[in-house]
C-alpha cells in the first residue's frame, strides 16, 4: 500500500473534492461529482489503519478510540482537508474533503445579488443550508470574506474542523476549532458574546442548546452565519422548531420570525462541460414570511417563496430553469431535481 500522504497529494493533483480510503476497498477520489477508482486493489485492513492513525495526536487517537467517530483538519502542500475517520464492519475507513487555498469569490460562486446583500448586514441570522458536500461551507467562507475585505468587524468562527483560512484584511478573524480551542459549539457560544464580536460563523446548528445560543446571539445585534442539513428553507425552519419540545417551540417561532433576515438552500448540479454549478432556493424574511413564521405556518413558504421575485426570492425550480437558459446544465436536471415533468 502507498503511504497515506501519497493519497492525499494525488487528491490535490487530480483536483477531486474528495479522498476516500476504506479497508477492504478500493482508494477512492470524487471528481467533478463523480467517484474515480485510482487503484484496482483492495487496502489492506491493517496497514491503512496504522496509516491513518499515524496522522492523529495522542489526543485525538485517544478521543478516536473512544468514540470509533473523529473529524480533524489536515495540511498537505499548503492545501487542507476536513478528514472524518470512522468505522465501518469493524474496520476503519476516512473520508477527507479538500478545501481550495483560494477562497472562491462571488463571481465565482454566481451568488445572486441578494446573496451580497446578505454580507452588507449588520445583524440577524443567515442560513445556508443543503445536502453534504453541495458547497455550503464554500458559500459561507466567500461570505465572511467579502465582509473581511469591505468593511472593519471582528469575526470569530467556531468550525468543527476549520475549513477555509482567512488572512485579516479589514476585519479581524479569530477562528476557532471544536476540539482543539474549544469543547464544543455550545460551550464556544456562551462565551462568545463576551469576545466583542460583530459577525459570527457556526459552522453547524447541531444541538438545541446550539441553535438558542444562536438566536440569542443574533437578537441581541450580531450578524450571524450558519448551516444546516435540509433541501429546502422550510425544512430549515421545521428542522429548527423541532428540535425543542412543545412549550418552547412557540418562544423559538417568535425569536426565528424576528431574527431570520435569509435562508439559501443550494444543491451542486453537473454542468454540459464536466463541472458543477450552485442552483439555489433563496428565502428572504419580509414581513409576510416573518409573519407566516410566527404563526407556524411553514407550509406555506414555499408558495411565498414563488410569489417574493421582487424580493430577491427564488425558488429552485427558477434557478434551474436559468442554469438551462444559460446552457449550463441539461434541460432533464429540473425534472431530476425538483421532480416536476417538463408540461407537455
Amino acid at each position: 500500500m502507498k503511504s497515506i500522504k501519497s493519497y492525499f497529494d494525488l487528491a490535490i493533483g487530480k483536483g477531486a473534492s474528495d479522498l476516500h480510503l476504506v479497508s477492504g476497498e478500493r482508494p477512492t477520489l470524487r471528481v467533478d461529482g463523480n467517484l474515480v477508482d485510482i487503484e484496482d486493489k483492495d487496502l489492506p485492513e491493517k496497514e491503512l489503519e496504522t496509516g491513518l492513525l499515524s496522522l492523529l495526536s495522542a489526543e485525538q487517537k485517544k478521543k478516536y478510540q473512544e468514540e470509533l467517530e473523529l473529524d480533524f483538519g489536515y495540511q498537505d502542500k499548503d492545501m487542507r482537508f476536513r478528514v472524518n475517520l470512522h468505522q465501518q464492519q469493524e474496520k476503519i475507513g476516512m473520508a477527507a474533503r479538500l478545501i481550495p487555498h483560494d477562497i472562491p469569490s462571488p463571481e465565482d460562486l454566481r451568488f445572486e445579488s441578494i446573496l451580497n446583500d446578505f454580507t452588507n448586514l449588520l445583524n440577524g441570522l443567515v442560513l445556508v443550508v443543503g445536502p453534504t458536500g453541495h458547497g455550503k461551507s464554500t458559500t459561507l467562507a466567500s461570505m465572511i470574506e467579502e465582509i473581511n475585505k469591505t468593511r472593519k468587524a471582528h469575526i470569530i468562527t467556531i468550525e468543527d474542523p476549520i475549513e477555509f483560512l482567512f488572512e485579516d484584511k479589514e476585519s479581524m478573524i479569530e477562528q476557532r476549532e471544536v476540539g482543539t480551542d474549544t469543547k464544543s459549539f455550545a460551550a464556544a457560544l456562551k462565551h462568545v458574546l463576551r469576545q466583542d464580536p460583530n459577525v459570527i460563523l457556526v459552522g453547524e446548528m447541531r444541538d438545541p442548546e446550539t441553535i438558542a445560543t444562536v438566536l440569542t446571539a443574533a437578537e441581541t445585534g450580531h450578524l450571524v452565519f450558519s448551516t444546516l442539513h435540509t433541501s429546502s428553507a422550510a425544512e430549515a425552519i421545521e428542522r429548527i422548531v423541532d428540535v425543542f419540545d412543545g412549550a418552547k417551540q412557540k418562544q423559538i417561532l417568535i425569536q426565528l420570525s424576528a431574527v431570520l433576515r435569509g435562508v439559501v438552500s443550494q444543491q451542486l448540479i453537473p454542468t454540459k462541460d464536466g463541472k458543477r454549478v450552485a442552483a439555489r432556493e433563496i428565502l428572504v424574511n419580509t414581513p409576510a414570511i416573518s409573519n407566516l413564521i410566527r404563526e407556524n405556518n411553514i407550509a406555506q413558504i414555499p408558495s411565498s417563496i414563488q410569489t417574493g421575485m421582487k424580493d430577491g426570492m427564488s425558488t429552485l425550480e427558477n434557478s434551474l430553469k436559468q442554469l438551462v437558459k444559460e446552457d449550463l446544465i441539461d434541460e432533464g436536471m429540473v425534472e431530476k431535481r425538483t421532480g416536476r415533468q417538463k408540461r407537455i
